[in-house]
């Protein structure tokens, strides 16, 4: 695969999932196989967006954002997930879906978007940054786990 990005306009088609078929089809892209429960009730969730890149109408990316609403600041966005599929990375489709999902934020009067990123995933950093993002200075995340999941 070439490593040139690729021009969106050209190549990628960026379009927001309205349907569990979409996001089912789009199961390779994952952490884990989607349930078609999970996937209704993700899509039928106000504040949910899913992207989803297709490059000659194969699923090859996603993003997933997720709006909070705080009483005293009003709305903004979590970017919660971007996977370009392995074949597609470095051609510019991570940052073409980032972007897609800053202007939903946009659209939709968030007054900021955010993504929680590892110090060390490069790659992730370095995308994030080339679609405008600012480092906000450290950050920890610590998680009570349930056991649920994609094992339930």
């Amino acid at each position: 695969m070439p490593s040139d990005p690729l021009p969106r306009e050209a190549i990628v088609d960026i379009r927001r999932a309205t349907t569990v078929r979409e996001l089912l089809a789009a199961g390779h892209l994952y952490d884990a196989p989607p349930r078609e429960e999970w996937a209704a009730r993700f899509l039928a969730a106000d504040g949910h967006v899913l992207l989803i890149a297709y490059v000659d109408g194969v699923p090859a990316g996603f993003v997933t954002g997720i709006e909070m609403l705080h009483p005293d600041k009003g709305t903004e966005m979590c970017l919660y997930e971007l996977a370009v599929d392995d074949p597609f990375r470095r051609r510019g489709i991570g940052r073409a879906l980032t972007l897609a999902l800053v202007a939903v934020a946009r659209e939709r009067g968030c007054y900021d978007l955010w993504v929680g990123v590892e110090g060390d995933n490069e790659a992730a950093l370095a995308t994030y940054r080339s679609a405008g993002a600012g480092d906000d200075g450290g950050f920890t995340m610590l998680t009570w786990e349930f056991g649920g999941g994609a094992a339930q």
